[in-house]
């Protein structure tokens, strides 16, 4: 019989293996993967100490037995048995920080409104320490009512800021003034400003600072700064503290956590003046 010239031809198709030539009867099952959580009872089965969970860190984990005892042993692959069975322990996954459910005003939080178009209307405060105040604590409510706050260099030109502004209905002004009280300055200013759709109101403190409760900033008292002098130089010098008032007010600033932080007689003006802002026109 005559062998056909040159190589053989190759009939059907090569079979390809895997690279990995381990017969599936010699391969390791899987092993689950379960959290270590509080008081999950375990056996480590290299030792056989069996206890409940009570603490899981960065690589360990400490058992306490029936008798009270601890042992911390390695989150290693197959370390432990489940009801029987090997497993792998893994460190729980930090649970996801909750949300709050009230804003720093105290209103109901509702996280997924959007902020609202800025209104025509605003909301006047006499200094940039009073409206800093008023974002940090009313500034989701006013995001989603569209309200916008801005701040004066004083309240001595008023009448003209508010002639300027032509407060109508659908524009309402609220202005928030510092030491609104008889026979003040800021009181005769106030009084010589009038129409429906301007709401001038004040808090009975020198400064803005003085609506900050004193626990709140770890005093027991803002301090009585004699008549002439700077207020905040005042205060600063009779606390003891370094005499740059910028960098004061950022710190009384960072104490403020909520409404519970503030005095009542500048909550109400606040809570007033949005209130008369956002009426409907």
């Amino acid at each position: 019989m005559t062998r056909p010239a040159g190589p053989f031809p190759i009939v059907g198709r090569m079979r390809s293996y895997s690279p990995d030539l381990t017969p599936p009867w010699k391969k390791p099952k899987p092993v689950p993967t379960v959290e270590a959580t509080a008081d999950l009872v375990v056996e480590e089965v290299s030792t056989g100490f069996c206890g409940a969970v009570i603490r899981c860190e960065a690589g360990t984990v400490t058992l306490e037995d029936r008798f009270g005892k601890h042992r911390v042993f390695p989150l290693e692959p197959r370390g432990f048995l489940l009801e029987g069975r090997v497993v792998t322990l893994t460190r729980p996954a930090a649970p996801a920080p909750a949300r709050p459910t009230r804003t720093a005003s105290g209103s109901v939080a509702v996280p997924t409104a959007r902020a609202r178009v800025a209104r025509a209307g605003r909301i006047y405060v006499e200094g940039r320490h009073d409206a800093e105040l008023v974002e940090k604590v009313w500034g989701d409510d006013l995001r989603i009512e569209g309200v916008v706050v801005e701040y004066l260099s004083g309240v001595d030109d008023l009448p003209a800021i508010v002639a300027e502004f032509s407060p109508a209905p659908d524009a309402r002004l609220g202005v928030l003034v510092d030491h609104l009280v008889p026979g003040s300055k800021e009181s005769r200013i106030a009084a010589s400003v009038t129409g429906a759709d301007v709401l001038v109101v004040g808090h009975p403190y020198i400064d803005i600072w003085e609506a900050v409760k004193p626990s709140a900033v770890g005093i027991g008292a803002w301090p009585r700064v004699p008549h002439g002098q700077d207020w905040k130089t005042g205060v600063c010098r009779a606390l003891g503290w370094p005499e740059n008032t910028g960098a004061v007010w950022q710190h009384i600033l960072s104490k403020v956590h909520s409404y519970k932080d503030l005095e009542p007689e500048l909550l109400g003006r606040v809570e007033e003046l949005i209130d008369f802002v956002t009426l409907p026109g």
